[in-house]
């Protein structure tokens, strides 16, 4: 008997996911044990244009009335957003349906309230999708490496933004003109802010700082930080650095294991490193486990097409537990690390200074550093008179020690303006 499915929302990659599972039923039922069939699709207005070969009629507004029919085996969620998707899934697994979700905002917020739910509806929610689009990333991170010590997680988990930096980087282009050039590809939405201001990237994050050392994150606890800041002078200051900037996600547990960190912001990393060499729109995670060691995934990060991939992933691998009649419990044990603030956080910060071209200014700015116990690693001048800036780059400190500087060094008389402040990171590729 074939496994009936309900699919919320029909856009971009919803009508993706009919498309595959119409074409490849076969394979599927193979994989599966038994034929997927479409039960019904939840949309908010009927009469609209969808993909081609979606039967019209298994269109319905009655999202709740879909989610708790009797017959209805298996939930996918691609409405994205926190309300109506949590009232509807966690209906559906009252119901004891089985979840497939790629709705990273409602995970990084209220994941914990779901995973109680399935548990204790003895359901699985899977969730592939919501990271990394076609990437296999959450799956290797909560299975393969169960049994493994993860000690960091880093990556390029949004592609609207590589885009804008990778052309900044490649073609000297201006943060606007390559905004309006993403958004012209369809990279960018036409309002960015979820994307260029860290919002996409800090929920991914939560999500595989929750997997990855099994305590709960939430996007809350999220050091934020965007990219609107990010000049051609930052740009250009990177690449003689021999560096590149990335908008990274970096999770990683403290170094006496009591605690993790989480933050999204943008770094000025090594051109030697693999995350360095990731362009375009594409997404990478780089992880770091004490007996696996270094691993990378690399792949298409968004778009209808690949995020459909996760999804049917996760399909049929939830379809495959209800056949056996098992499911996988998350989160049942989870270690209950804390987060601690970004301001202990242990980094280095490259900043740029326009300064008064007069003797004493360097030894000033530096006495500013060693009063917050920051040694400066390099420091050049560039520019002369009007026109003169320091540059300098610190050895690594607590953030908050390094925040403080800057703040101090806004308030020196030779100092105009604090023209750039941004973090330098090498993870190992000094």
């Amino acid at each position: 008997m074939a496994l009936k499915v309900a699919l919320l929302g029909c856009g971009v990659v919803g009508s993706e996911v009919v498309r595959l599972i119409n074409d490849q039923s076969s394979e599927l039922a193979a994989r599966v044990g038994t034929s997927l069939e479409i039960g019904g699709i939840a949309v908010r207005r009927l009469g609209r244009a969808r993909g081609t070969g979606v039967d019209p009629a298994l269109f319905t507004t009655d999202a709740m009335g879909l989610v708790t029919r009797p017959d209805i085996d298996l939930v996918v969620e691609v409405i994205g957003g926190i309300e109506p998707a949590r009232s509807l899934i966690l209906a559906a697994i009252k119901s004891g349906k089985s979840v497939v979700t790629a709705n990273k905002a409602l995970l990084a917020e209220d994941g914990a309230t779901i995973h109680a739910a399935a548990r204790d509806a003895g359901v699985d929610v899977y969730y592939e999708a919501s990271v990394a689009g076609a990437i296999p990333l959450l799956r290797p991170l909560r299975d393969s490496l169960a049994g493994d010590r993860v000690h960091r997680v880093l990556g390029i988990v949004n592609g609207t933004t590589n885009y804008i930096l990778d052309r900044m980087d490649s073609r000297g282009a201006g943060f606007a003109e390559s905004l309006e050039e993403a958004q012209s590809l369809g990279y960018a939405e036409a309002d960015p802010t979820a994307d260029v201001e860290g919002f996409d990237a800090a929920a991914k994050a939560a999500i595989l700082a929750r997997l990855a050392f099994h305590t709960r994150v939430t996007a809350a606890d999220v050091h934020r930080e965007g990219i609107t800041e990010v000049s051609a002078a930052d740009i250009a200051s990177a690449k003689a650095m021999g560096c590149v900037v990335k908008l990274l996600a970096i999770c990683q547990r403290s170094a006496d294991g009591t605690s993790v960190g989480v933050r999204v912001h943008p770094v000025m990393l090594p051109r030697r490193h693999p995350l360095a060499t990731v362009n375009e729109a594409y997404n990478a995670v780089f992880v770091e486990a004490e007996s696996a060691g270094r691993l990378m995934f690399y792949g298409a990060g968004a778009g209808g097409a690949p995020t459909a991939s996760a999804v049917l992933g996760d399909l049929v691998a939830v379809a495959r537990n209800r056949l056996a009649g098992t499911h996988v419990a998350e989160g049942a044990h989870d270690t209950g690390l804390p987060v601690h603030p970004m301001g202990e956080t242990v980094t280095r910060y490259h900043v740029a200074l326009d300064v008064a071209d007069r003797p004493g200014v360097l030894a000033r700015v530096a006495d500013v550093f060693a009063g917050h116990g920051v040694s400066i690693r390099n420091v050049r001048q560039e520019g002369f008179g009007d026109d003169a800036q320091l540059v300098l780059v610190s050895h690594r400190a607590p953030d908050a020690a390094l925040a403080r500087t800057v703040e101090d060094l806004r308030g020196l008389d030779m100092v105009r303006a604090v023209a750039s402040v941004m973090r330098v990171e090498s993870f190992g590729q000094d």
